[in-house]
């Protein structure tokens, strides 16, 4: 950008604070002064808040506090001043019900913070599952230059010679074990062997699909989503993120001039590609509206049909983790291979267009990251369905189950709790067979509460002992996005309001047409509506605090979840503070 166009040191945001020659600017500075700084060291530079999501029980983060130290030195070498700032740390591992209950607490915090501190621009410091879709959305509606700096995927787990992938393989070593087919001393092996660093999740799941998805809005530096967190060159982007910032408050770049249509339509096709997370559908759309974009499910599903998935990465590819997707060339290699279903003129966070960005990409593994010739499943990662069970929408993951079940009719097996359910599949009389359709309810944004992710529903015993390892299976929850199998997911409306799923019946015949992206219970409608008349809401989940401000507030999962007065179209942004 030329100099004429840049900001000014008396355009600050910050200079509101500082410069104004009286009594409350004098007290802004002597403070500052107190934290043992000079005065030309914060005044008329931009002040760069560094939010950081680490804590001491989020593993995924463990190397954040080393990481901000990278970033500190970027922002000084391009004559910056950093702020570290600690923001709510939503880790998925021990959180519960679930951190989704959190994500939108991340969200508002984020937008405070920033709106009541002296930050003329912000380096978002996340990954783990609801850090990256808390975060953005919060410095959206902030509006101020943001970077988001992604934590990077852990290193490959191994035991005994075996490549293991977060979750996907816990899943699958569980069932063996269930079947009593894996030994305590491999048991604590696979335990011990299957996290091995600092990093979120090794396969494509929820944490690496969301990163990949800001990354590919162009708001991350190119490709940065890709790197281990282990690896120097994470390091390496900490401090380019830090020089970038700088420039991106001079150059006044805020998130209103990357976050398009045509971006958020690039990283929807982009999440698509690489296998994501079914979690992708709720974080997308609710970061897409906190930007004005509207994205709906019909949106995601008609991009889903015409983009196949070529990065043969777990759960919904076959061979490979994050690691050697990175070494294939990582996500600019990905989209160079599909650039002629991109938009190549949007802007990203580097002032540069995503056309110039992945102009030199090269594919290194076309196994790995496949040419869209030779795709992984010809469509892309999810399948958006409707019908008298989701008249407002469910998903699928396609090529992460049999495809025996993408059309499958089978009766209804069905539970109003988790407690209920898991002690139904851990009894081996339990009267089931593999052609029934296991379905929970009670689980979605308000019933779970939250919207926990106990999509994947596990195999009952009897069925594993026969060798089984996957049915059909319903629910208003969510999923980890390392799961895999013929779960059906987000039903919306949820049980818990009135939804369709609060109607079914042990019994009840249910059919799935995913060709169709049709989900029906085969009950006439005069049934139906009998059953509406007779159905009574359960009691709340919560009469005080945060939960009962989430449960009045939570829009449904094909809206987003995110709380209705924070969606852009509620009403205006608050301005700056006032400083008196």
């Amino acid at each position: 950008m030329s100099q004429k166009h840049r900001k000014t040191p008396q355009q600050l945001r910050s200079a509101r604070w500082f410069a104004p020659d009286d009594l409350r600017s004098f007290g802004h500075r002597s403070r500052m002064m107190q934290l043992g700084y000079s005065e030309g060291e914060f005044r008329d530079r931009p002040i760069i808040g560094i939010l950081n999501t680490w804590s001491e029980l989020n593993s995924c983060h463990s190397h954040f506090p080393e990481r901000v130290k990278d970033v500190k030195r970027g922002v000084l070498q391009a004559g910056g001043f950093p702020v570290e700032m600690p923001a709510l740390s939503v880790d998925e591992s021990f959180n519960k019900p679930t951190s989704m209950l959190y994500r939108n607490m991340l969200a508002m915090e984020t937008e405070e913070q920033i709106r009541a501190h002296p930050l003329d621009g912000v380096v978002l410091m996340g990954g783990c599952d609801k850090t990256t879709p808390g975060l953005v959305m919060g410095a959206i509606s902030a509006g101020v230059p943001l970077l988001f700096l992604p934590a990077g995927p852990m290193l490959r787990g191994n035991y005994a010679g075996k490549i293991l992938g977060s979750g996907s393989d816990a899943w699958k070593y569980w069932d063996e074990r269930r079947a009593g087919n894996i030994t305590d001393e491999d048991w604590l092996g696979l335990q011990g062997g299957i996290a091995r660093s600092a990093g979120t999740c090794m396969t494509m799941g929820t944490a690496s699909t969301m990163t990949a998805i800001t990354d590919a809005m162009g708001l991350s530096l190119t490709g940065a989503s890709s790197i281990p967190a282990s690896d120097s060159g994470h390091q390496r982007m900490g401090a380019d993120c830090g020089r970038r910032i700088v420039e991106m408050v001079w150059e006044d770049m805020t998130p209103e001039q990357i976050i398009t249509p045509a971006a958020v339509q690039n990283a929807a096709k982009v999440a698509m590609a690489t296998g994501c997370s079914t979690n992708a559908v709720v974080h997308l759309i609710a970061m897409a509206r906190r930007a004005g974009v509207d994205l709906t499910l019909d949106h995601l599903d008609a991009l889903g049909r015409v983009t196949p998935l070529i990065a043969n990465v777990r759960p919904s590819g076959k061979d490979y983790l994050m690691e050697d997707f990175y070494y294939a060339g990582g996500l600019r290699a990905l989209m160079k291979q599909m650039q002629e279903m991109l938009d190549l003129s949007c802007l990203t966070v580097t002032g540069r267009t995503l056309g110039d960005e992945i102009a030199t990409a090269e594919v290194y593994n076309d196994d790995v990251i496949r040419p869209l010739a030779n795709p992984v499943y010809h469509e892309g990662s999810l399948a958006l369905l409707r019908g008298n069970l989701c008249p407002d929408g469910a998903v699928i993951k396609p090529a992460a189950c049999d495809p025996k079940f993408h059309v499958h009719e089978g009766p209804a097996l069905v539970f109003d709790s988790y407690p209920e359910m898991k002690a139904a599949v851990d009894d081996e009389t339990l009267d089931v067979t593999p052609d029934h359709v296991m379905v929970l309810r009670n689980a979605g944004p308000q019933g779970g509460p939250g919207f926990p992710e106990w999509g994947m529903l596990p195999i009952p015993k009897a069925l594993i002992k026969q060798g089984h390892r996957d049915m059909l299976r319903i629910s208003d929850a969510r999923m980890s996005g390392t799961s895999y199998g013929a779960c059906v997911l987000h039903v919306a409306p949820e049980s818990f309001v009135g939804g369709p799923l609060a109607l079914l019946q042990t019994g009840d015949i249910v059919r799935l047409d995913l060709p169709n992206r049709r989900l029906d219970m085969l009950v006439d409608e005069e049934e139906i509506a009998r059953r509406r008349a007779a159905w009574t809401p359960p009691e709340p989940r919560f009469e005080r605090g945060w939960g009962y401000m989430f449960s009045r507030h939570v829009t449904q999962a094909d809206k987003g979840c995110d709380f209705d007065y924070l969606e852009r179209d509620f009403g205006r942004t608050a301005g700056e503070p006032d400083i008196f």
